[in-house]
């Protein structure tokens, strides 16, 4: 274990522990979008869906708790990688003016933060139903005893709910764009040809990812999804 804390450390480690972790983070936040659209389909098929994770019993609890902590391990790396590359440089530029850092690369630390944030009242909000006990009662409401279209739908319907929703996956676009471009780059795509592409390839997939989920959470409120408001 020490050889591995040490590799952790490391600034190669820090940045293949954030490759590998931020890959599985990208691969579930794809297979989420995918899952949850079922909600445009209506409630059996969303709900078919819902009790089959459901059924997986304590496997699923397994994945929640692993996905936590790859999650907690990519935002610890990435702040410590940025204190690192402070602390290597000690005494700011007298003019802040980075042609090659946006606004997404300078603030990833912070929008991993929120990101986290996000993630612990979502399970709070829909998995353990702690945040809106109205809402996540109606589950158990419903025709068969497992209504998650039902919860989802109440949830979405108070503006509230919907637009801070929709406000953190702003966030998520930011975080992934530049994510998906940092990977690249630490894969060895950095490269006069390849560049513009990866941060095209990076600006689709994040807005599509990103923009997905939004959608989903002001669907209720555009009346597209349990009817007109």
């Amino acid at each position: 274990m020490t050889w591995l804390l040490a590799f952790w450390r490391s600034s190669i480690g820090g940045k293949a522990t954030m490759a590998v972790t931020g890959l599985l983070l990208f691969g579930f936040v794809v297979a989420h979008l995918l899952g949850n659209l079922q909600l445009l389909a209506g409630p059996e098929k969303l709900n078919a869906y819902a009790k089959m994770l459901h059924d997986l019993g304590p496997l699923l609890w397994v994945a929640r708790i692993g996905l936590l902590l790859v999650f907690a391990l990519h935002v610890a790396t990435g702040i410590r990688l940025s204190r690192q590359n402070r602390a290597a440089r000690p005494v700011a530029y007298a003019r802040e003016a980075t042609l090659q850092a946006d606004f997404a690369s300078r603030s990833m630390v912070l929008s991993g933060l929120s990101l986290l944030v996000f993630v612990v009242y979502h399970l709070l909000h829909f998995t353990l139903g702690v945040t809106n006990p109205e809402h996540f009662a109606k589950k158990a409401q419903g025709a068969g005893g497992f209504d998650v279209y039902s919860m989802v739908t109440a949830s979405f319907a108070n503006p509230a709910i919907a637009t801070a929703y929709a406000a953190f996956m702003l966030v998520l676009f930011l975080h992934l764009k530049h994510g998906i471009q940092s990977l690249g780059q630490t894969l060895g795509f950095h490269h006069g040809r390849y560049t513009p592409w990866l941060k095209t390839l990076s600006f689709l997939l994040a807005a599509a990812l990103a923009g997905g989920n939004a959608f989903l959470a002001l669907s209720v409120q555009l009346g597209i999804v349990g009817g007109k408001l």
